[in-house]
Parts: structure tokens; sequence; C-alpha cells
């Protein structure tokens, strides 16, 4: 794990900065907002009740929910959704602990305070403020450390942090990459936790010295000052000028959702690019699913991404399913040319259509060969899927109704822990990936589709056409890719990921040094 995480140091440094700069920011922001109105609604009997109600609505919605909300609302990804997400869930702490400090000011004080001539406002700041400054204290605090918890989920729009390797680990089944995150994260709520308090702790105890006194206040401000330090200075663990641009090159920004397939599909783009042009390549991976995906390259935050004709035609496109691959192709190719300016490269070569895949074991036991033959077991049967196929027409709902049955019981699984699930007997069937090589590893088998309801998925590079108007050399480039990645091919390089525990970058160069060479 030392040799892990040395080898990391370089991206760990980086994603530190971010989650610091997040939650910091955020909790910033959430006090200048929280505090005030925590004393309106000391002072405003009549609006007690919308403000600390409101506050206390926006902690109930979950939190990947707010975040794909104002990722659609804002038509943005990155920090500017996650900041104000962290904003919003700070508020009931620090909102809540204000009210509560401030009615918990004694009246025989406050009535002294009226004695000697004070005016309102010299009251709340000479008197209530400071006594009621312990409890106020409390709430940021807890409003901080929830904010470092939660700002690991921001990854999944693009806003960096340590749930950028927890999100990978999880798409990977890596628990180096999850502890990578996880355990960063903790150690940070505590030392958030111990700054504030020790800001306060320095204040409010007045026997301090002046020395004490102003390290521990000066604490969180540093801590502020080297998250920004990590993310805009030149990182001091990496290799010099490794992932610099050149001078005057413009960057690609290159996306990808959060699974195996899609992170070597990324790499394998964004080597390319690297090798065969002067343009800079910026990796923005482990996006959430294709919504995301599909919203961040319409904006323009991202300026490609691989996707699949089927996921273009039910997901996006919301048309019925078709079976015809060429058909399916067309259709999603001049769909997405007049509606959103998109256009369609040349496919990679693989169909990665969604694969109802059961136990070997099972399958032989009771003679199912086809998704027909699982009708008059469904009932009984535990079925995992991904979270999109849960939803998707082209997923479960569609299934169900071409079929004619549904499943006992149904369970959201992440991509990687559903293999493990069907592997350890915890569900019985599974929505796999046909190019997934797992399947075959985990002595799995796919089930034929023999009503035919699933569309082709037949990945490609999607590239904005305002990109491709300002280097046009990328579709070239990029069509070297047709044909390649056959469905064998894209099982082996997955396998290399997902078992035997390679880098994607790594499978990505290995793969473009060997096949791709001579291939002009």
């Amino acid at each position: 794990m030392f040799e892990f995480v040395q080898q990391r140091l370089p991206e760990l440094w980086l994603r530190t900065g971010e989650h610091i700069v997040l939650t910091g920011t955020a909790t910033a922001i959430a006090i200048g907002i929280g505090v005030p109105l925590g004393i309106l609604a000391a002072r405003t009997k009549t609006l007690r009740g919308i403000i600390t109600g409101g506050v206390g609505i926006l902690q109930t919605i979950p939190s990947l929910a707010m975040l794909a909300f104002l990722l659609a609302m804002l038509n943005k990804i990155g920090s500017t959704p996650a900041v104000i997400a962290l904003t919003l869930y700070a508020l009931l702490p620090i909102v809540r602990n204000t009210l509560a400090g401030l009615d918990g000011v004694p009246a025989a004080i406050q009535e002294a305070a009226d004695g000697v001539g004070m005016t309102r406002q010299q009251r709340l700041w000479m008197v209530e403020l400071p006594l009621a400054m312990p409890v106020i204290v409390t709430g940021i605090r807890t409003a901080a450390v929830v904010g470092v918890g939660i700002a690991t989920l921001s990854a999944f729009i693009g806003a960096g942090g340590f749930g950028q390797f927890i999100n990978r680990g999880l798409s990977l089944s890596n628990h180096q990459l999850i502890l990578l995150g996880a355990v960063p994260s903790a150690l940070l709520a505590l030392l958030v936790d111990a700054a504030i308090g020790g800001a306060h702790w320095a204040v409010s105890h007045r026997t301090t010295t002046r020395l004490v006194k102003t390290i521990a206040l000066a604490f969180p401000l540093l801590l502020f000052a080297f998250g920004v330090i990590a993310v805009t200075a030149p990182n001091p663990f990496e290799r010099p000028n490794e992932n610099a641009a050149p001078a005057n090159a413009e960057v690609i920004h290159i996306g990808s959702k959060n699974f195996t397939e899609q992170l070597i599909l990324g790499e394998l783009m964004a080597q390319l690019i690297e090798r065969e042009t002067d343009l800079h390549v910026e990796r923005r991976f482990d996006l959430g699913g294709t919504m995301i995906c599909h919203g961040a390259l319409v904006a323009g935050e991202i300026d490609l991404y691989a996707e699949y004709t089927g996921t273009g035609l039910t997901a996006i496109l919301k048309e019925k399913v078709r079976s015809d691959a060429d058909e399916v192709y067309e259709l999603v190719s001049d769909a997405y040319a007049r509606q959103f300016q998109l256009k369609w490269l040349q496919p990679f070569g693989f169909n990665n259509t969604y694969a109802i895949t059961v136990r070997e074991t099972a399958a032989r036991k009771n003679r199912w060969q086809t998704i027909s033959d699982l009708r008059s077991d469904a009932y009984k049967l535990r079925a995992g899927w991904t979270f999109e196929f849960s939803e998707r027409p082209d997923g479960y709902p569609g299934l169900r109704e071409r079929y004619g049955f549904q499943f006992g019981k149904v369970r959201d699984l992440e991509s990687s822990l559903m293999y493990q699930a069907l592997v350890q007997d915890e569900v019985d069937v599974i929505c796999a990936f046909a190019t997934d090589g797992r399947i075959a590893a985990n002595g799995l088998r796919p089930l034929k589709d023999d009503k035919q309801f699933f569309p082709p998925y037949h990945a490609a590079p999607v590239i904005r056409q305002a990109t491709l108007n300002r280097h046009p050399a990328l579709e070239g480039i990029l069509d070297r890719f047709s044909g390649v990645l056959t469905d064998s091919i894209m099982q082996k390089l997955n396998l290399q990921v997902d078992l035997e525990k390679k880098s994607p970058r790594e499978v990505a160069a290995t793969f473009l040094a060997k096949e791709l060479s001579n291939k002009r």
C-alpha cells in the first residue's frame, strides 16, 4: 500500500487541494448566509418557521439528486454546482445553531444590556453573539465535517476531490483506490473540525498567549490556502512538465462515464490525440451516467466522449427500440447533428449490448438458454441491475414489457459490484455487458435475447461539431479506431483492468503501441 500511495502522490496532492477548496468555499459561503438567517429567525418570530423549515427541506434532498438537479439547472459540470450543493447542505446546522444559541441567552442578561442603554444592534454584537458563539461554532464545525463527506460525491459531476479515487475504485473494483479516497477524507474531516475548534478556543480563552492565539486563528486560513496552492501551483510530486500543456497549445477535454470500458476508450482517444497532434488533452473521466456526459458535451464542458448507439437512441433521443445496427447509427447520427450539433464518428467495431446473464451452474441445472426460459422461475429469482438499466426504456421496464414477466426481487447495484453479487449468489440474474471479460472469467452465461429486445450498442466517439470545425484533423485521427476494437478485443482489454488490475492508461498505451502503431 505504501508503494501504491507513493505512485499516486501527485494526484493525491491535487485531489486534497480540490477537496479543501470545495469544502472551505462552501462552508465560508454558508456561514455568510446561515448566521444572518439564524439571527433573522431569532429576531423575527413570523419568519422563524419559514427559515428553519426551508433549510430543513434542503437537508432532506438526497445528495446525488441535488447535484443532478443543479447540473441540469446550471447546464455545467465541475465545481460550481458542487459548491452550491455543499453550501445548501451546510445551512441547516449553522442556521439552527445560531438560532438556538441566541435563544439560549438568558433574559436577565438581555435586560441588563437594555438597562445600560444599549441599542438592539449593540446588544446583539456585544452581548448575544459572544454568548451564543460556542453553540454557533458547533454548528459550523458540524457543517464543515458533513461537507467534507458529501464533497466526495462531487466527483460524479467532474468537481474532483477524494471522490475521484472512490469512484474509480468502485468502477475498477480496486480497494486500494477506494481507501486512497476514503482515508484522507476521514482525516481531513478530523483536521477541519480541529482547526475550527482550535480557532474558537483561542478566541474564547483570554489567558492564551498571543502567539498561540495567532497560530490557532490562522490555521483554518492556512489550511484553505494550502488547498488553493495544491490546485493552482505546480505539483511538487509530479515529474517536471509531465502533464503540462505545450506552449500555445489548445486543450481538448475528453469525458467518460464511470465504468471500466469507458475509462479505456477515453484513454485510447486521449493518447492517440496526444500522440498525433500538438493538442493538450484534459481528462474529465469518471463522470456520472449518460445524461451527465451528454449534458456536459452539449454545454461545451467536454469536447468528446464515447457513446453507444442504442443508448443514444433510447436514453437521449427517446426513440423506440430498433434492432438494425445501420439504421440505428444513421438515425442517431442525423438526430444528434440536427438537435445538438454533435457528430458521431465511425464506430470502434464492437457491440456492447446488454446481456441478461446467470451463473453457468444455474443455467445447466434449470436448462436456461434464452431470456424466455426464465419465465417460469422469474417470480423467485433475484435480479441485480445497474442504476440506469432499472429505469431506461431499453432496460428493465422495456424488457419486462417485451417478455411479459418480472423478477421476484430487484436490487440496484454499481456495475462492478453486480458481477460480484452474482458470483457470490446474492442475486440470480444481472444485466451484464457483452464485452465484459468478467463474464467468461467468472463462469457466467449470457442468455440469448430470443425476442430481440435490445438494440445494437455500437460504441463510437461523439464530438462537438464546433470542436471539429477548429480541429478537422481529429476526425481522421479518431477514425483510425474504426473496426479495430472487436468484441473479443474489447473483452480482453476490459479483463486486463478488471481482473489483472492494470490501469486503463497502461492498457490503452499497450494497445496503441501494438495495434495502431502502423495504422494510418
